[in-house]
């Protein structure tokens, strides 16, 4: 073999080797391209997850806020009626006292 056909061999591989480095380099940055795309999505399906859960928060604060006050007026409501039912006993008692029938 001369220096021409080596020559010729070396350059034959030399385009082989180069061609297999650029197929395996566009292979990492289409991987590389894919990972970032697969973190920028669980990134913003995180955020949209957070903004749920906090309006799923402010829900819920605000239903126990009205739980709150109902169970509050069904309090005052209930001291009310012992009230009433007091004065009305009271009554009844004033009335047979006077000679009436309640």
């Amino acid at each position: 073999m001369d220096l021409t056909t080596i020559g010729s061999l070396l350059v034959g591989v030399g385009a082989v080797v180069g061609g297999l480095v650029a197929y395996l380099g566009k292979r990492g940055e289409n991987a590389l391209t894919g990972y970032s795309s697969l973190t920028n999505d669980l990134q913003e399906e995180r955020d949209r997850l957070d903004k749920k859960v906090t309006e799923q928060a402010a829900t819920i604060n605000t239903q126990t806020t009205t739980i709150s006050t109902m169970a509050a007026s069904a309090a005052e409501q209930s001291a009310l009626r012992a009230a009433d039912q007091a004065e009305i006993a009271r009554l009844r008692a004033l009335v047979t006292e006077l000679g009436g029938h309640p």
